[in-house]
């Protein structure tokens, strides 16, 4: 794809293989070289050829921010180097005394940032099931300056309106940040939905093959997007040129990963959901979901996360976990292979226990992250295990 040439119009499957990224003027070279200086020479002082330092840019990083801007359907996109680095960024546009509407399943890392990291620097949140759009009206606070949900949610995969929550912030002049790294923008996009920005672990399907820890934020306000730029310069949570290149390389195979994922979870969703061992499935696609309707709506499909429940509580989920040969027992998300994880134990192990227990994260809960293995191989992997719990 030509350098210069329009992104409006194109799918994203071509856009995740060429957005951001012409031929090298230089070499001709068809993959975005990797460009590992740290400074760049400038004809005289202040006349320099768009880069002047590694922490305010790079060629390798701006190809990126260009991916993931045109993927979400934004203006302006912008990498760092974890997911949280991109979290802490946005949450530092805040001041002292301003309040944040948040979803009440989050991410145990996003709660523990908010709760314990923000909450000391004068920035309170509520944790506040979005459901209900009466809740949401009624939750914002005089001082509430930014509403932060993921959705689907991690690990309940709740689903909440984008379009409605964004219009009911619209009207009381708070920015709306939704997390979309469960969905992708193969699967959903909140830009077009109303929200200000789209977040994303990189780290999870953007790459998709674990080896990265990245995040991303893309926006269309161009407020936002100036003062994001200064504050990512001048907190310096930036990723590296090389894993700028492994994200762009994963990238380019994000919609087949997902959706051939998606197919296959939604296949093991509906036989775990018949299965003696397992007291209750958590799956967006399944009917009995009470979000199945709106996900409909606002997904293109239902992603490839599964939660359930597995009778017999701690001693026989772990006993499953311990038992499975194919997914491995480890956190994070979104790559090529499988995953299994306990959220309770593990990836939300920062939430208080009152807490996890009131939202349903019990001791039998289990998060699946289906990979792009045969999905029969999954299955007698999962069978095969939970006859062992």
């Amino acid at each position: 794809m030509k350098e210069g040439a329009k992104t409006e119009g194109l799918s994203l499957d071509t856009l995740a293989v060429h957005a951001g990224q012409p031929p090298d003027p230089v070499s001709g070279a068809v993959m975005m070289p990797i460009v590992l200086s740290s400074t760049f020479a400038q004809r005289a002082p202040g006349e320099h050829q768009g880069f002047e330092y590694g922490r305010s840019g790079n060629p390798t990083r701006r190809a990126l921010e260009a991916c993931y801007a045109a993927l979400e359907g934004g203006k302006h996109g912008f990498a760092f180097g974890s997911g949280l680095g991109a979290s802490t960024t946005l949450l530092s546009l805040l001041r002292s005394g301003d309040h944040v509407l948040t979803g009440d399943d989050v991410y145990g890392g996003t709660f523990r940032l908010l709760d314990k990291v923000m909450a000391p620097l004068g920035i309170e949140s509520s944790f506040t099931d979005l459901s209900d759009i009466d809740v949401v009206r009624n939750s914002f606070r005089p001082n509430t300056r930014m509403v932060w949900f993921e959705t689907p949610t991690n690990p309940l995969l709740k689903i909440f309106d984008i379009a409605k929550i964004a219009s009911v912030a619209r009207e009381r002049g708070a920015i709306v940040v939704v997390d979309n790294t469960f969905a992708t923008p193969v699967l959903q996009n909140p830009l077009a939905l109303g929200a200000t920005a789209v977040l994303h672990s990189a780290t999870k399907y953007l790459n998709g093959h674990s080896d990265v820890i990245g995040g991303a934020v893309v926006t269309s306000d161009e407020e936002l997007a100036q003062r994001l730029a200064y504050q990512q310069n001048a907190l310096g949570a930036v990723p590296s040129p090389f894993d700028c290149y492994l994200v762009l390389r994963g990238i380019k195979t994000l919609p087949l990963r997902v959706r051939h994922a998606s197919a296959s979870a939604g296949i093991i969703a509906d036989r775990l959901s018949r299965h003696k061992n397992v007291g209750r499935v958590i799956y967006p696609g399944l009917s009995s979901h009470k979000g199945h309707a709106l996900a409909s709506q606002q997904m293109t499909g239902f992603g490839a996360m599964i939660s359930f429940v597995i009778k017999g509580g701690l001693e026989a989920s772990k006993s499953f976990l311990s038992s499975l040969e194919i997914f491995a027992c480890a956190e994070s998300l979104g790559g090529v292979e499988s995953l299994a994880e306990h959220p309770a134990i593990m990836t939300h192990a920062s939430v208080p226990e009152a807490q996890r227990c009131a939202l349903g994260i019990d001791d039998g809960l289990v998060r699946l992250s289906v990979g792009v293995e045969s999905v029969d191989d999954l299955w007698a992997d999962i069978e095969r295990a939970l006859g062992k719990s």
